[in-house]
């Protein structure tokens, strides 16, 4: 049974998945009444008894650099999309010289 983070259906797919060996860091997009959040799960991926995979949350000292390392990563993939998925700035209209003469008047 696959199970996702709090807030997230099963329809909702991750929109990246970063990974360094058994290592990943799941980058999440939801919609709230605020607008877009951006949330990050950090996972050791791991062949259970019964031969599934399976995802644990807690890491070793030696793998706390990687961990590390994965989250700057995916910080700036969750900038990066926020920036190209910012809605346009509405055109500001320039007050030419004469306007501001004439509304100074």
């Amino acid at each position: 049974m696959k199970t996702h983070p709090p807030g997230n259906s099963a329809k909702n797919k991750p929109i990246d998945v970063i990974r360094d060996g058994s290592l990943k860091a799941t980058i999440w997009e939801n919609d709230s009444e605020n607008g877009v959040i951006y949330s990050t799960t950090l996972a050791r991926t791991y062949h259970a008894n019964d031969g599934s995979l399976k995802d644990a949350h807690s890491f070793s000292g030696s793998e706390l650099l990687r961990i590390a390392e994965l989250a700057r990563q995916a910080y700036a993939t969750v900038a990066a999309h926020r920036r190209d998925h910012a809605p346009e700035p509405e055109p500001q209209h320039e007050e030419s010289l004469t306007d501001a003469y004439h509304n100074a008047l």
